[in-house]
């Protein structure tokens, strides 16, 4: 995958867009290429930022002098709920001789149908801001899960990179291939990104190393089915400690020693 097809998957996951399948190919694709991670933080704050952009909706102008030209042609009732002035029986006539105060006839169907609609005009406006706060919500739920589900080596990675003493060293793999160590020693942590590994069989793991003083301190294995992988390694490391892959026998070493030539020397010192 070129990041590209990576950039275009990053889009579809801060839209919560992806099929599972997809979802899977961009969750490895990530773990393989943290340098990519910056691609993922801003199109999730492109797709959070969604919300902002839809402008309010005016009803149209024709509702409102219409329902103004209506109001000031009509002979105006004390205040009363609309459904009740509608049930009002009416009048026979309307003249000022009468001997006793005629009842003001009820509001012309056209008006309570214009209150009607601009009631109805306010709800679906209501309506359409209640959906984009929803989807603003679910973006926000979405990249809050994807944020908090970060595989451990991508957070690690983040600490060692935003540590003041932050440093990486890039070697060449054993027959091919490039091995990338970032550490930090106020942080405490190593992290190994590694593309070009060699085919290693079913039955065997890489296994990472802390080489100390002359012994082998074993950092924990892991597994690569297209030869890329980043690997957080188990332990503290010290000042000094060169990290090392060597291929091992499934679940590591079962002498707790290297039992093959590292075919990854770093040193950090």
């Amino acid at each position: 995958m070129d990041e590209e097809e990576f950039a275009q998957l990053a889009a579809g996951a801060a839209l919560n867009a992806l099929s599972p399948a997809d979802r899977e190919t961009f969750e490895a694709a990530r773990r393989r290429h943290p340098e990519w991670e910056g691609q993922v933080d801003a199109d999730a704050a492109t797709a959070a930022a969604l919300a902002d952009t839809v402008a309010a909706t005016a009803p149209p102008l024709t509702l409102r002098s219409t329902l103004l030209a209506r109001i000031a042609t009509t002979p105006q009732l004390p205040a009363m709920d609309a459904s009740a002035a509608a049930a009002a029986e009416p009048v026979a006539a309307w003249s000022e001789s009468s001997d006793e105060p005629a009842a003001e006839p009820p509001p012309a169907t056209a008006v309570i149908q214009a209150v009607s609609r601009r009631r109805w005009t306010r709800g679906i406006l209501g309506l359409a801001a209640s959906l984009v706060l929803l989807v603003a919500l679910g973006l926000g739920a979405a990249m809050l899960n994807d944020y908090v589900n970060r595989p451990p080596e991508i957070v690690a990675l983040q600490q060692i990179e935003d540590a003041p003493d932050s440093q990486s060293a890039t070697v060449e793999v054993t027959d091919g291939g490039t091995a990338t160590a970032h550490w930090s020693e106020s942080v405490g942590k190593a992290v190994l990104v590694s593309q070009g590994l060699p085919q290693i069989a079913a039955d065997e793991s890489f296994e990472l190393w802390f080489v100390r003083d002359g012994a082998a301190v074993s950092a924990g294995t892991f597994d690569s089915a297209d030869g890329e992988a980043t690997a957080v390694l188990d332990g503290a490391m010290e000042p000094g400690d060169v990290i090392a892959v060597t291929i091992e026998p499934q679940g590591g070493s079962p002498t707790g020693e290297p039992s093959t030539d590292p075919i990854v020397k770093i040193p950090t010192a």
